[in-house]
């Protein structure tokens, strides 16, 4: 047994190499002062960054030093095997014109060893329009694929088994509606609903926040959502019903801390209203995900990463008592930044994303899309995203950053950092819950001053040589721009689902469409969940905005308030 004397003896050691410790960060500081520094800021999304990180900066936390990988709270990962048990999802997001052409880009990413389906819909589906309707005029396919019934999505999916397949949905606002056709189109394969995996971003908070695709006021949003949480607990249960995005915020002009800070807000305000539907936490609570931004400060986004699954064990065990483990995990995909792609030598974009890929695993994502090189030009041409998947593919065979789990768990810096994280967020979260919580705060566009503060900030600092862009405000060079293929979108897209969608009107039971259209709108008006009302719509071919329109003569269109 370990005497008193003993510990004392220990405690004055280890009292003494501080001490030791703190005289040589003297001396090096001293050195350091006279030295010369480069004159731009050293900074990362919001704060200086001291030039050297040591134990010092540990002496009020052993950091993760008593913490394993699949252990409660999870800072070094969810999975007690990390990346040797299954490596992340290589997710392509991908979709431009009409179902099948997209279909076939699906086919081709698949034969190249993708791993998991992304969906990126155009402007029309995103806010809720059909192909046909005048506001999608000059639209159709642009940025992405054209859906607006069942029979598209069919289409999509036709040759795809949706019961071997993950798919990730990209679309908020009419979320619930895409996921009744995705569902439905399962069916028409003979799948199940319990058999789909995958997600649907449903993320209608952070919408309101920062990127401004919605269909429906707050209240009746949320409804929707959690209508989903328990339609999908009983009838799909191994898929995620909502991604909580942080994506999106950050690519609006937020900073790294409060990218997480509000995204966390997010899911806390998600998890309130599951629980005052009368839900079991842990009944929907493990099938929430997130998704996060990966941008360009390395380190930074890597401690991002670890201090947001700590804040999400600790806030499902202790503030909403979740009991089963499960409901503790976040489980996320990542995406590089697409805000930090530039037009300007396009080539150097194809770097960026490798480095943001190698943080985002480093991180320990469970999913990943990487950036084209084109695509703050275009959607991406089938070259680019053939390099931008091989960038994955050289990460996860090439590289052994998977050999080890959680590899940069001890540095003094990213321990540190994500402490510091961790800190920051938790003083966001009490402005938040000061201003009345995250409805309050959007009504009152709190977060949205906030997130454009940061980004007038941002800009500053780039415009004021602050921080330096290869080939935008450094290493300019005046020859033409490297010219790369770009992928075109005619109004081909818009022609063909013209045709397709009137042949489809043509064929459907049109008194079957009124009917189901008219039982959703009194499901509505009540209290029932809506969504074997939307299921119903989906199957009898009522398209998008026919359902959105049903929808909205209930609750009512969202008008955002001016707060600038």
């Amino acid at each position: 047994m370990t005497t008193v004397r003993e510990l004392e003896d220990v405690v004055r050691q280890q009292q003494e190499e501080l001490d030791a410790l703190r005289a040589q960060v003297a001396r090096w500081q001293s050195q350091f002062s006279t030295g010369r520094k480069r004159d731009i800021a050293f900074t990362n999304s919001a704060n200086e960054v001291p030039p050297l990180y040591t134990a010092l900066d540990l002496a009020d936390t052993a950091g993760t030093a008593f913490e394993v990988p699949g252990d409660y709270p999870f800072t070094r990962g969810i999975h007690p095997t990390g990346y040797r048990g299954k490596l992340w999802t290589m997710r392509q997001f991908a979709g431009f014109g009409t179902a099948r052409e997209t279909n076939q880009r699906y086919k081709f990413l698949l034969s190249q060893g993708q791993t998991g389906l992304s969906v990126a819909f155009d402007f029309p589906t995103l806010m809720g329009y059909d192909s046909d309707h005048v506001r999608s005029e000059g639209e159709v396919g642009k940025c992405g694929v054209a859906i607006s019934s069942l029979a598209d999505m069919e289409t999509l999916f036709e040759g795809i088994p949706l019961d071997k397949v993950s798919t990730s949905m990209t679309i908020n606002g009419p979320a619930i509606i895409l996921l009744c056709f995705y569902i439905a189109a399962a069916e028409k394969q003979g799948v199940d609903a319990s058999k789909l995996q995958g997600t649907v971003q449903n993320d209608i908070l952070k919408e309101y926040m920062a990127q401004h695709a919605w269909c429906f006021p707050i209240e009746p949003a949320l409804r929707l959502i959690v209508d989903g949480f328990e339609w999908c607990a009983q009838h799909a249960p191994n898929w995620n019903t909502i991604s909580i995005s942080g994506y999106h915020i950050r690519e609006a002009g937020s900073t790294a801390a409060q990218e997480l800070a509000f995204t966390l807000a997010d899911g806390f305000t998600y998890v309130e209203r599951g629980v005052a539907r009368g839900l079991d936490v842990d009944e929907f609570a493990p099938r929430l995900s997130f998704f996060w931004d990966i941008h360009n400060d390395f380190f930074e986004e890597i401690a991002k990463l670890r201090a947001a699954r700590r804040i999400w064990a600790r806030h499902l065990k202790e503030r909403f008592g979740a009991k089963n483990p499960r409901s503790w995990m976040m489980r996320f995909h990542s995406q590089t930044a697409g805000v930090t792609l530039t037009a300007q030598q396009p080539m150097n974009n194809v770097v960026r994303v490798a480095y943001q890929g190698l943080a985002a695993v480093l991180g320990g994502t469970q999913s990943l899309h990487t950036n084209s090189m084109d695509e703050t030009l275009s959607l991406p041409t089938e070259s680019a995203v053939q390099v931008a998947l091989r960038t994955q593919q050289v990460l996860a065979y090439e590289t052994g950053v998977p050999n080890v789990i959680d590899p940069l768990g001890g540095s003094y810096y990213v321990e540190a950092l994500t402490d510091q994280l961790e800190a920051e967020a938790e003083r966001l979260f009490t402005q938040i819950e000061d201003i009345g919580g995250v409805v309050k705060g959007l009504e009152e566009g709190w977060f949205q001053k906030r997130i454009a503060e940061s980004a007038a900030r941002q800009q500053w600092e780039i415009e004021q040589h602050r921080k330096l862009v290869v080939g935008v405000n450094e290493f300019v060079t005046d020859e033409p721009e490297l010219g790369i293929p770009i992928l075109r979108i005619g109004e081909e897209a818009d022609r063909e689902q013209r045709q397709r969608m009137a042949a489809m009107r043509a064929a459907r039971d049109n008194v079957l469409v009124a009917q189901r259209l008219d039982a959703l709108r009194t499901a509505a008006r009540g209290t029932d969940n809506v969504v074997p009302f939307i299921l119903d719509c989906a199957r009898s071919y009522c398209t998008l905005y026919e359902i959105r329109a049903a929808l909205e003569d209930v609750f009512g269109a969202y008008r955002e308030p001016v707060f600038f």
